[in-house]
């Protein structure tokens, strides 16, 4: 029997999933809370401790892991056009699996590069100018970013012709760079794979010990993946499918968790309506987003304030004061088991986490009025065509009524083009992520198990 075993540290639950490649199937799966404040291999000892009472395995072929430990991967884009640079530069940040912490265009002020430096990221990514067009301003930003105290690492993605330069004078006031091909060569033309690459070669070398992962990553012995990075791999891999076996076809996943909601679209996002006119940046095929101020834990005052506090009293019956004093309970112990008040407010919560988020990542259409009469204008993805909706997140898994939660997914009275229907699944075993990190060399196995795994129920 081929046992592999798979490990995510996540910010509140260290999760681990041992699986049988001969089935293939899955063995057994546990979880520990994750130790963040003192050592994080005391949480994942406790959770593969779990893990050997329930299988009986203690050695395996191969083991495997992702983390979004201590805040996960903190960066910083920059780039020279909001709308277009800068905002390449954030979807390659997304995508490798970062936290942008905050999206930065044209010349930096002073101010701004206070902002930066307040924020701590681990990566900055430094994008500006197409090949051949704008030198000054990502030059000028280098500058400025190489006096700048922290030990940040930058990756360079901007102007091919200044490129170099600009990582010449961060290289010379001791800044670890990666230097790549320009995230937009030309204009409205995407190239975001090589930052993401080197995005993730800095995880690998340097995040991993700040993070005081190294002990875990000798253990697992293969390269640890930033966690949304490997949910992505698990989503691509169910869209797409594999040689032998075909894929869902266009999806979605919302992953909502105690920090942040994440949501996940596989899908070219093209308009669904004749004549509306898509407009702005290409969006890629896989893309994903990152609502920070949206989970339930870390974020439940920051999700309260979104939903707007009259509402989410009236929707959870509960008191200005209990609610007050639910969420601060939900800030301050994320992994003690809610009351009954608490668990009211978690329900309202989270749908409406699933709800904004999927909001903000879906495109819009917008009416113009021009001289030859009304137009209809498209931004973002047209999702309103897609037909599979994946829940995952401790926060749907637990849940007693998952489907009422991950409905709020759907299009309903908003403007966001949000999928009109489709089937609810739910990724109870809470192997999405795993799959994502199995895929990268057993895909047949990796997708035969999730599409086994899957739970519908809507």
């Amino acid at each position: 029997m081929a046992k592999v075993l798979l490990v995510d540290i996540g910010s509140t639950y260290t999760k681990v999933v041992a699986v049988d490649l001969d089935g293939p199937g899955i063995l057994g799966t546990a979880s520990a809370p994750t130790t963040v404040a003192t050592n994080i291999g005391e949480g994942l000892a406790v959770a593969l401790e779990r893990l050997q009472r329930k299988t009986g395995v203690s050695s395996y072929l191969e083991s495997y892991g992702s983390s979004s430990a201590a805040g996960g991967l903190k960066m910083v884009a920059i780039g020279l056009v909001p709308d277009l640079t800068a905002q390449a530069g954030k979807m390659a940040a997304l995508g490798a699996g970062a936290k942008v912490l905050g999206t930065y265009a044209y010349e930096l002020a002073a101010l701004e590069f206070e902002e930066i430096q307040a924020l701590e990221p681990d990566i900055i990514l430094l994008c500006g100018g197409t090949d051949g067009g704008n030198r000054e301003v990502i030059l000028r930003n280098a500058e400025h970013l190489a006096g700048l105290p922290g030990r940040f690492s930058v990756v360079v993605a901007g102007n091919k012709v200044v490129s170099k330069e600009a990582a010449e004078i961060l290289e010379a006031r001791g800044k670890q760079i990666r230097l790549c091909e320009n995230v937009m060569p030309q204009f409205n033309c995407l190239n975001i794979e090589p930052a993401q690459e080197a995005i993730r070669n800095l995880f690998l070398e340097r995040i991993v010990e700040a993070k005081g992962l190294s002990d875990v990553q000798e253990l697992i012995g293969n390269p640890l993946l930033p966690t949304p990075r490997a949910v992505l791999q698990g989503a691509e891999l169910l869209a797409r499918g594999t040689q032998r076996q075909a894929g869902f076809g266009d999806l979605l996943v919302v992953d909502v968790g105690g920090a942040t909601t994440d949501v996940y679209s596989l899908a070219t996002g093209a308009p669904a309506a004749s004549g509306v006119i898509l407009r702005g940046l290409p969006e890629p095929y896989a893309k994903r987003t990152v609502e920070g101020d949206l989970g339930l834990s870390y974020s439940a005052r920051s999700t309260a304030e979104a939903i707007g506090w009259k509402e989410l009293m009236a929707e959870s019956n509960l008191s200005e004061e209990e609610l007050e004093k639910s969420l601060l309970c939900l800030e301050k112990e994320p992994g003690v088991i809610p009351s009954k008040d608490e668990e009211a407010l978690q329900r309202c919560l989270a749908r409406s986490a699933v709800k904004i988020a999927t909001g903000r990542h879906a495109g819009k259409v917008e009416a113009h009025y021009t001289p030859c009469g009304l137009s209809f204008v498209q931004r973002g993805k047209d999702l309103t065509q897609i037909k599979t909706i994946i829940g995952t997140g401790g926060p749907l898994i637990y849940s007693p009524n998952p489907a009422y939660l991950l409905s709020g997914a759907r299009r309903s009275q908003d403007a966001a083009l949000k999928p009109e229907g489709g089937n609810l699944f739910l990724d109870r075993s809470y192997i999405l992520a795993s799959m994502g990190l199995l895929s990268e060399k057993y895909p047949e196995e990796a997708f035969a198990i999730l599409k086994g795994e899957l739970e519908w129920m809507a």
